[in-house]
């Protein structure tokens, strides 16, 4: 069985606007839940041979998730792989895009992942690449996630290279539900005046990082990209 992941992201900046953003959660949001924080890696693949992945991952996956794997492998949708590091264990996440926005950053998603306990990711990475998998880029961050009314899941980001950085979420498991779920988050942004982050601005954003995440991964540096295509990079305090 797979899940539908629905996400819309709200670019902070300034960690004078995230802690306004904070506030401003928890005065409209009685229920706001505070679930955890942590920090992640998040490393992501280009290319791929889907038939050697298969080959050098099932033996370690169980049974029940043998099948969902090659099943989702079999799509003829646009894939994004991603291994992620947090809490000790190393997590396999395939995505696949089913709407219209761009293809890393897409707003409803078809998901797949598997908890890998207590490996590193190096040695996650080194079944992708040993499957012809190349590096597109590596990520770090600090997140703090909350649980809203109508289950949607906050999460607040403190990025190498995005900033401060929200992400409103829900998964369901269904596309019909994926909808719905849409349908809420929006009425939520709108309910505490908030903007999505356009689309066009994160592909920029997105495939400036990729060419130079050695210079942002694991460190305090940033970025903002201007109107104007302009690149300044900052370092948080």
């Amino acid at each position: 069985m797979h899940n539908y992941e629905v996400e819309i992201k709200v670019l902070l900046s300034s960690k004078e606007n995230k802690d306004k953003f904070k506030e401003n959660l928890k005065h409209k949001l009685i229920d706001l839940k505070f679930l955890w924080q942590n920090s992640q890696l998040n490393h992501y693949f280009i290319w791929w041979d889907f038939h050697k992945l298969k080959e050098n991952i099932i033996k370690i996956l169980p049974k029940e998730k043998q099948e969902s794997l090659k099943n989702i492998l079999s799509l003829n949708w646009k894939h994004s792989f991603r291994t992620r590091y947090e809490k000790g264990n190393s997590i396999l996440v395939i995505k696949l895009a089913i709407d219209d926005t761009t293809s890393s950053n897409w707003i409803v998603r078809l998901e797949w992942e598997h908890i890998f306990k207590n490996k590193k990711i190096d040695d996650l990475d080194k079944i992708l690449l040993d499957s012809d998998f190349e590096y597109q880029a590596k990520w770090s961050r600090k997140r703090e996630e909350y649980k809203s009314k109508n289950n949607i899941n906050i999460t607040i980001d403190k990025n190498a290279w995005y900033w401060y950085l929200s992400e409103f979420e829900m998964v369901v498991s269904s596309r019909k539900d994926a909808e719905k779920a849409e349908e809420n988050i929006r009425k939520l942004l709108n309910e505490l005046e908030l903007t999505e982050l356009n689309q066009d601005k994160l592909a920029k954003m997105f495939k400036y990082y990729n060419e130079n995440w050695e210079k942002y991964y694991g460190t305090d540096k940033y970025f903002i990209l201007s109107d104007n295509w302009k690149i300044k990079d900052f370092t948080h305090k």
